[in-house]
């Protein structure tokens, strides 16, 4: 994954990327792809690194992206550390509770 360093960030306030989220997004009709809740964050399937950030195939590729929600965004990036286990969340009030 491509941290959050001078080159990603170039990259994600570039033009190209602007317009080719806007694009997916609107052809997956504002959906996570996983759950169908309303998407927020265009995933990279394939990880961008300092390696692939300027290869179009990888980044501006859309199917390379995949929309999600938070909740499933998260769940890609830092289940393994999540201190929940599968079938549980946090409420809005930050109660425990099953989904």
């Amino acid at each position: 994954m491509l941290e959050h360093t001078a080159e990603a960030k170039k990259f994600y306030k570039s033009r190209a990327w602007q317009k080719c989220r806007a694009t997916y997004i609107q052809s997956v009709f504002g959906l996570c792809e996983r759950c169908s809740e309303p998407g927020k964050i265009v995933h990279h399937k394939k990880y961008i690194n300092a390696q692939n950030v300027n290869d179009p195939y990888i980044t501006l590729n859309h199917d390379n992206l995949e929309l999600l929600c938070q909740d499933c965004h998260n769940k890609e990036h830092f289940e393994k550390y999540s201190p929940l286990r599968e079938g549980f969340k946090f409420d809005d009030k930050g109660n425990l509770v099953e989904v």
